[in-house]
């Protein structure tokens, strides 16, 4: 956070606009784009292919271009919760980066990220972006690596940015079973241990990698389309990414949980109902607010509308289930608006228990004292009135992140697509169109 903040005089300005509720449902069509002009659109009809860039070392640190602040993958958070011990981990973690543009004038960038196990100086389990046919294939064969397509330049004041999805396969159920016939595990290899390791919120930092949190029982998923709020996204560990989104349509696919940290909405009957009711493929639409969600990590609050109401925070709520069976024949259109103070997420296809439809949620920048967080592209579009401290004690000491959001502050916006966890999350997916409109 620490690292866009720019610091000019602030000045307050008036709500001007009225965040809607959600809206029902409707049959998909064109009529969202009214009122927008096409200015960027990537069809993936020429070829691309990763192998051309090359991968680099990165250890992050001061003079790295992927140092963003204290929660990144060497900052001062994991210091303080994790001790001497989380150096002596970070040491044994090689990571290595490629970053290319692509697109007319280089409107889109690809960031991949992985981790060298075996000191041949190359990623193992590398993750992959190629294009083919029209369609961008995003590989990731090993959690421990990340990738994902952004925003080249910082997004415009008012936008409307969208994504096809034409193939997923990062977790969920598949027939009906989180155990897949060829031996996946939730969308994760069988082979090996697979944790969180080496960046966690707390607990014994000194345990050997196989030792930690098992991701395989624990959750997969993939960002169908989210807005950060820092210069070049790229992959990252996960507490790093929960501090640094202002608004996201992703997946969290749990491994058979019962638990009641989760639940869907049936937008057919307006009902929650709890998460094993669905198959384990929702969307999370999550507007990010600036309360924090948990008492022992960085995180921020999550907002959340659904044909179900209105929840603030408590169980992550699912608004549709999606059918990835009939993937590729039918495809899914994501798609975040910001326009007249306030972000919309919309999403459009074929869902369980509804068919066909489109579903849309707006908010404004700050609606009934609620902020989106960290909304203001420039400083006089916010005073400093949501501002705090976080503070995170643990053996390594005390670590103060004393402005999270201060007057004379500007947060660009930026797009992503993929996984930005390199910590978390394995599979496979399919992109066939990234578009990008500004009012007409």
């Amino acid at each position: 956070m620490k690292a866009v903040l720019r610091r000019t005089a602030a000045i307050t300005l008036p709500l001007v606009v009225t965040a809607t509720m959600a809206q029902p449902a409707t049959a998909e069509g064109p009529v969202a784009r009214d009122g927008w002009r096409l200015v960027a659109a990537e069809g993936f009809n020429r070829p691309l292919d990763d192998r051309k860039a090359a991968w680099f070392r990165d250890d992050d640190g001061p003079g790295s271009p992927y140092d963003v602040d204290e929660y990144d993958n060497d900052g001062a958070f994991f210091d303080a919760v994790g001790g001497p011990a989380f150096r002596e981990q970070l040491a044994k973690v090689r990571t290595y980066r490629k970053s290319f543009a692509f697109g007319t004038r280089g409107w889109l960038t690809a960031e991949l990220a992985g981790r060298d196990d075996d000191g041949d100086g190359r990623p193992d389990g590398a993750p992959t972006l190629s294009a083919r046919d029209g369609v961008a294939h995003m590989g990731e064969p090993n959690h421990k690596g990340g990738v994902i397509i952004r925003s080249s330049r910082a997004l415009p004041a008012e936008y409307r940015v969208e994504m096809t999805l034409r193939g997923l396969d990062f977790g969920g159920q598949r027939g009906g079973s989180w155990d897949y016939p060829d031996g996946r595990i939730n969308g994760y290899s069988p082979d090996g241990c697979k944790t969180n390791f080496p960046w966690a919120s707390g607990g014994d930092f000194s345990r050997p990698e196989c030792s930690w949190l098992d991701v395989r029982s624990d959750a997969n998923g993939f960002y169908y389309l989210g807005i950060m709020d820092y210069d070049r996204p790229a992959p990252h560990n996960n507490i790093f990414i929960h501090v640094h989104r202002k608004v996201a349509m992703d997946s969290y696919n749990r491994y058979k949980y019962t638990g009641s940290g989760l639940r869907y909405c049936n937008p057919a009957t307006g009902q929650y109902e709890p998460y094993p009711a669905g198959t384990g493929n929702g969307v999370n639409a999550i507007f990010m607010t600036d309360d924090r969600r948990y008492t022992n990590q960085p995180g921020t609050e999550y907002l959340m509308h659904s044909e179900c109401g209105f929840a603030k925070g408590g169980a992550i709520v699912s608004q549709v289930d999606l059918r990835p069976e009939l993937l590729p024949d039918e495809s899914y259109r994501f798609a975040i608006e910001r326009r007249d103070g306030a972000y919309t997420m919309e999403m459009s296809g074929v869902f369980a228990r509804v068919g066909r439809a489109t579903f849309r949620y707006t908010r404004a920048f700050v609606q009934d004292g609620e902020p989106i967080w960290h909304y203001n592209q420039r400083p006089e579009e916010y005073d400093g009135r949501f501002n705090g401290e976080w503070t995170w004690p643990g053996p390594g000491g005390t670590h103060v992140d004393r402005d999270t959001w201060p007057a004379g502050s500007a947060y660009p916006d930026h797009f992503i697509i993929g996984d930005p966890h390199m910590n978390f999350y394995e599979g496979s997916a399919q992109v066939d169109d990234v578009r990008l409109y500004v009012p007409r």
